[in-house]
């Protein structure tokens, strides 16, 4: 399989659905919660891409571009957008949706870097 192909077979997609438990007291999702999310789609975009441990070295710029009100449906979608010799870049973008209607807009986007690791925690080539 190329490299192209392992990065269209490991774009990952997952639907979440935000209750009030998750908001502030603005009644939008907590940042951190949706950074928590980010990295979990992102770890396993990663980890669909490699096949190997990886685990999360760094999170990279996220613009918080609209807020998520609850009772919103989000989709979070992480796509492998760099692949270097220990290390890859994942960019996931996170979408809401109105539960009664078809709008759909972009509120998030960020970039992690993950590092494909060893038994020992040591660094070990992707590819």
């Amino acid at each position: 399989m190329t490299t192209e192909e392992r990065i269209e077979a490991s774009e990952t997609r997952i639907f979440k659905a935000v209750f009030p438990n998750t908001t502030n007291h603005y009644d939008t999702l907590f940042g951190g919660t949706a950074m928590q999310l980010m990295d979990e789609v992102a770890f396993i975009t990663a980890t669909r891409f490699a096949r190997k441990r990886v685990v999360t070295v760094s999170s990279d710029k996220i613009d918080f571009k609209k807020p998520i009100p609850a009772g919103t449906i989000v989709e979070l979608i992480g796509k492998v957008s760099h692949v270097g010799k220990t290390s890859m870049k994942v960019s996931v973008e996170i979408y809401t949706e109105q539960m009664y209607s078809y709008e759909r807009e972009k509120a998030i986007v960020g970039d992690f870097t993950f590092v494909a690791i060893d038994e020992f925690k040591k660094p070990i080539q992707i590819l």
